[in-house]
């Protein structure tokens, strides 16, 4: 058993979003084989509740609220000391002084650092020999391909921070024994913009609990009689699933509409934007943050991944497959999904390509069954969290109990 610093972004609990699903179960995986000491923000005051139920699974937990306002003006300082807003944005006194006090109080073997922003807690010249990265998705790439999406000033805001943030990725990535990703393309992708660690980069995939999220649980429907829903989840501040939304909203579901009038599209997903509030209305839900997603997922017509900026594995799409739904997905969101389309899910190049695809699991339920089931098939093969987190002991083995891990 060794004893394992681990400095997180968003505090891991609960896991009702992309990052804290992965995050909360890599914890969960470490505290039950070794002394956890957990340094992490809380950007949500609802989420400090949690704090003490982290104590049962760590030896200690310093957990520092963010204020996203003052933590905005804070990373305008990187733009003088010429680094990326990300790492500004998440610099804290209080934090940093925990870190030295347990790093130089403590025997620590490891030190697991979840996103690419906590590696500055690290001072590297007191770190142990071993160093393991896990990026989870290449950060830098997803700001670049926000610039794309936006008007300047943003656009050169994004790409600046994409260029900054891809030094500040390789330059920990070089300093690393073996750096990871979420996904095979997106190990790949970082091999290709820094070639300096490619030797280094692997994989370590998501998983999802598939006994939580099965079709064998009897959720009465949220929806009403006589509607087919086409359902989205995730959460609702996020740009990406906002511009997803709005997207599907305008140019997906009017001509589907037209196909099948009684179709209704459900947005479920915590602190929705106001762009996301705006589109309420006859023909669309917005659930704003619901107690538990999956009598929304087990009752859908269909399931849509329409993001046009997606990085990684898309959880939401993990979990509707192991609920048996059929998910239609943008070929973006797709890619990081091991499955095969036309069988296990449904791709879609454009909005047309989508209508067509929800047009036909809407015809055919027998199809859309399949699908589904097919689906969480694919799932209990090839995404548990089990199978997906041994990768860590291995990593920690080589060490012999002397490492760093930066996740």
């Amino acid at each position: 058993m060794a004893n394992l610093l681990y400095l997180v972004h968003r505090i891991p609990y609960p896991p009702n979003k992309g990052d804290k699903l992965r995050s909360y179960h890599i914890l969960k995986h470490l505290a039950s084989r070794h002394r956890v000491f957990l340094g992490t923000f809380a950007d949500d005051p609802a989420d400090l509740e949690h704090v003490a139920m982290l104590r049962e699974l760590c030896a200690d937990v310093c957990v520092v609220p963010l204020n996203a306002r003052l933590a905005r003006l804070r990373s305008i300082s990187g733009f003088a000391a010429n680094e990326p807003l990300t790492v500004s944005y998440y610099r804290d006194a209080t934090l940093a002084r925990w870190v030295d006090a347990t790093l130089d109080g403590r025997r620590i073997d490891a030190c697991v650092v979840f996103s690419s922003a906590m590696a500055q807690y690290l001072d590297h010249t007191r770190a142990p020999r071993v160093v393991l990265i896990d990026f989870v998705d290449v950060d830098s790439a997803k700001w670049t391909q926000y610039a794309a999406h936006h008007r300047w000033p943003l656009s050169w805001v994004y790409r600046r921070e994409g260029a900054r943030l891809l030094e500040f990725e390789s330059a920990a990535a070089e300093r690393a024994t073996r750096a990871f990703f979420v996904t095979d393309a997106e190990a790949e992708l970082f091999r290709q913009l820094a070639p300096g660690s490619a030797s280094r980069v692997e994989t370590i995939g998501n998983g999802v609990d598939t006994d939580h999220f099965s079709p064998s649980h009897p959720f009465a429907s949220p929806f009403a009689a006589g509607t087919s829903t086409i359902v989205f989840t995730g959460a609702m501040d996020y740009w990406p699933n906002i511009d997803a939304v709005g997207w599907f909203a305008s140019r997906v579901l009017p001509p589907l509409r037209a196909l099948h009038p009684d179709v209704r599209f459900a947005i479920v997903g915590m602190r929705p934007a106001a762009a996301v509030r705006a589109l309420a209305g006859k023909h669309i839900i917005v659930t704003g943050v619901v107690p538990d997603v999956r009598p929304y997922l087990r009752h859908a017509a269909a399931v849509v991944a329409p993001l046009r900026v997606a990085r990684g594995i898309q959880n939401k799409i993990l979990e509707a497959m192991a609920m048996a739904r059929p998910v239609v997905a943008t070929e973006a969101c797709a890619a990081g999904v091991d499955a095969a389309d036309g069988k296990e899910l449904l791709t879609a190049r454009d909005e047309a390509g989508m209508v067509s695809a929800l047009d036909s699991l809407l015809r055919n339920s027998a199809l859309a069954n399949a699908m589904g089931n097919a689906a969480r098939e694919r799932v209990l093969a090839r995404y548990t969290w089990d199978a997906q987190l041994a990768r860590f002991e291995s990593a920690l083995a080589p060490s012999a109990g002397r490492a760093v891990m930066v996740a």
